[in-house]
């Protein structure tokens, strides 16, 4: 049985990641924010940390275990998958999508609880930078990459046709 010290680390860690995520979907006017990444972070890690404990106190073989847990995060992830699809958003008429970032920052919130729920802190220490280079740098990145190499279907500005002035000024 894991202890309560332990359980506090995993779940508030995931918390905090999970918070910290939201705050900069918030931070940038998108429909997720603090508290649902919060608690997508803490019901992902709570799920997984049960599993691990419960697979613990039953004594099972180490085989039983991995497909148990293998079985709660196929869940997690399907479960918040759905939840993601709520916030894309696809524009017909000007041929776009949005929400895919936040829909993403759903899913790796999830997948972070899990990494807090089953206390894989290596995979965390790589993980937290990466995201934050793509959050933060990713988005400038992106926009001046397009600046630089985009190809447009747009044709460049139009040429405006004015009628003659017939000395009346204009109406």
């Amino acid at each position: 049985m894991l202890d309560v010290s332990d359980a506090i680390l995993r779940l508030g860690l995931a918390v905090l990641i999970g918070g910290t995520i939201g705050l900069n979907r918030d931070l940038h006017g998108k429909p997720t924010g603090i508290r649902t990444l919060g608690l997508v972070a803490l019901g992902s890690a709570c799920v997984t940390f049960v599993a691990i404990d419960a697979t613990a106190q039953l004594g099972a073989q180490i085989a039983d275990q991995s497909a148990a847990l293998s079985r709660i995060m196929q869940g997690v992830l399907t479960g918040i998958g759905f939840l993601g699809v709520g916030v894309i958003i696809h524009e017909d008429a000007g041929h776009r999508v949005t929400g895919l970032t936040t829909a993403a920052c759903i899913w790796l919130t999830a997948c972070i609880g899990m990494v807090c729920g089953t206390g894989s802190w290596k995979i965390l220490v790589v993980a937290l930078p990466l995201l934050a280079i793509l959050l933060i740098a990713g988005g400038p990145i992106e926009k001046a990459l397009h600046r630089r190499w985009a190809k447009t279907d747009d044709p460049g500005p139009r040429e405006v046709i004015t009628a003659p002035d017939d000395g009346r000024g204009a109406t």
